[in-house]
């Protein structure tokens, strides 16, 4: 039987990852969430911009650090992996992903 592929598959890269690293990243994208709905709920309360902004760094931080925990394991896994078969423009990527997250 022929596989048929996905052309939207075709165009990105793929990284598998263990179900703990999902798991981990799916809780702290929910909390994120979570706070991001509170923000609104502040918003809609006319609650003290002190507040809101706290909220708001608070939610910045916590996306900063998935952040991260995503770059740790790309530079552990698919940026090593590439330079051990000689490939160097991984390093590149990864520097400028780095840039990205400040």
């Amino acid at each position: 039987m022929e596989e048929v592929k996905c052309p939207a598959c075709e165009r990105y890269k793929h990284t598998p990852r263990g179900e703990e690293e999902i798991k981990d990243l799916k809780v702290r994208l929910n909390r994120i969430i979570g706070q991001l709905n509170g923000i609104t709920k502040m918003l809609d309360d006319n609650r003290y911009c002190g507040d809101i902004l706290t909220q708001i760094a608070a939610s910045e931080s916590a996306l900063q650090q998935v952040g991260y925990i995503l770059l740790k394991s790309h530079m552990e896994t698919c940026v090593s992996d590439d330079i051990k078969a000689g490939k160097e423009d991984s390093l590149n990527e990864a520097f400028e992903l780095m840039r990205k997250l400040k």
